[in-house]
């Protein structure tokens, strides 16, 4: 009897104990949940930020190898340099030498190489067409129309003096029928020459007349005398190797997309003036984009439209000149107003070339009308008019802001409005030079 007594009374006992460790266990039943809970979302986190970063990996190496091929056009140039045709003085350097090196990938499209690059002790920019050049579709189309550049013209048995007229036709149906090509026709002839024997090959007479249908290289030797344009070391091809501009672009900061999305207009067109060079310099930059807008108006081989008047086109160097760092929209007007005028519309967006050049829709014929709605120094004032207000000296800004405002209100084209053009042009130009003339800057 007392044995069995003390065997129930040991049983009650272990379940008092069991119920007494009930509130531990489910506690530790719910701790175990929350960390199962926890980890589970960590992992998934984990896996999603590694998802994303992988495609944003992917995203950007595919861009860069689709954007950046300039082993391909390293070599595509070499294999027609080695088959002796084309030549040039950049050509023994890039495929024997090797001292003409391509470094960073500034590519924006595809068939428009862009490359930092060193040649020697000198540092440049490289750009090469893929074989591609530029040419003016008078169809439907106002965009530059892709087309191999066969590095057939000149023909063999050309006589430098043939070779001369081809040039000289060229450089009419390009800027008008100038008085002073002859000398233009002749200038580019000393560069074709690229060794100086005295004696022009014809590889050397096709990779000149290659370079000859890019308006980049065109405009580099309209204003070949000014400081405007970054000066052209060599070339091989239509591969060639321009100055380097030490401060690009003129102003703004570059963000990733991603960041770029979230940031307010306002704000962005803010911080694209944080880093900018002191007020004085500013001024001297601003000049010399007015001086450009003067040069290509009426210029010494006709007139010139700037159709991407950003600031991602223009940078300056260490004494704050402005060069501009990509001249494929600007464009002589002769073959733009050939080139618009065959291009079908509905509305005048239609009319567009570039990022600024616009013109209007003639409904009755739907065809896009030749004159461009603003001229070039409207657009050059509204890119500068955050750009110089921003840090100017009080007594100068109200009578600044005034002249921005009234250029950027100019309409039509520059010979409709000449006389104002002009006046506005040389108020702000002396406004800027009256300030900074007694510095250092000037």
């Amino acid at each position: 009897m007392n044995v069995q007594a003390a065997k129930t009374k040991c049983q009650n006992s272990i379940v008092l104990l069991l119920i007494s460790f009930n509130p531990l266990s489910a506690s530790l039943a719910q701790h175990q949940a929350r960390f199962s809970y926890l980890r589970m979302k960590y992992l998934f986190f984990s896996w999603l930020a590694v998802f994303v970063g992988s495609w944003i990996v992917y995203v950007e190496y595919s861009s860069y190898t689709e954007l950046c091929r300039g082993h391909d056009c390293k070599n595509s140039i070499c294999d027609k340099y080695r088959k002796g045709i084309i030549d040039g003085s950049a050509c023994s350097s890039l495929c024997e030498k090797d001292t003409l090196y391509l470094g960073k990938c500034f590519t924006a499209k595809p068939n428009s190489q862009v490359y930092s690059g060193s040649w020697g002790d000198l540092e440049g920019v490289i750009k090469c067409q893929m074989e591609e050049a530029p040419h003016y579709d008078l169809g439907s189309e106002m965009e530059p129309r892709k087309e191999a550049a066969a590095f057939n013209k000149p023909t063999k048995g050309t006589s430098v003096e043939k070779f001369r007229e081809m040039i000289l036709n060229h450089l009419k149906a390009k800027v008008g029928d100038q008085a002073n090509l002859a000398d233009l026709a002749t200038q580019v002839l000393s560069i074709t020459d690229a060794n100086k024997d005295g004696h022009i090959s014809l590889p050397e007479a096709r990779s000149t007349w290659a370079l000859l249908q890019l308006n980049e290289f065109l405009l580099a030797l309209v204003l070949q005398d000014r400081e405007h344009t970054p000066k052209l070391l060599g070339f091989c091809g239509d591969l060639y190797v321009m100055e380097k501009v030490p401060y690009s672009p003129l102003y703004g900061i570059s963000l990733p997309w991603i960041i770029e999305v979230w940031i307010p207009a306002g704000l962005r067109r803010s911080m694209d003036q944080w880093f900018t060079p002191s007020w004085p310099h500013k001024a001297k930059i601003s000049i010399g984009l007015l001086e450009l807008v003067e040069d290509v108006f009426h210029g010494t081989f006709g007139s010139f439209l700037m159709c991407d008047v950003s600031a991602t086109s223009f940078g300056y160097n260490d004494r704050h000149d402005l060069k501009v760092m990509d001249a494929r929209y600007i464009v002589p007007e002769a073959v733009f107003q050939e080139g618009i005028r065959q291009q079908r519309c509905d509305v005048d967006e239609d009319c567009l070339y570039g990022a600024d050049c616009l013109t209007s829709c003639d409904l009755t014929k739907h065809r896009c009308t030749p004159e461009v709605t603003r001229p070039n120094l409207a657009k050059a004032c509204e890119a500068l008019k955050d750009y110089i207000l921003r840090g100017a000296p009080s007594d100068v800004r109200e009578e600044l802001e005034k002249q921005l405002y009234a250029c950027i209100a100019l309409k039509g084209s520059a010979e409709q409005m000449e006389i104002e053009h002009s006046l506005i042009l040389n108020n702000l130009k002396t406004l800027l030079w009256k300030k900074i003339s007694h510095t250092k800057d000037s």
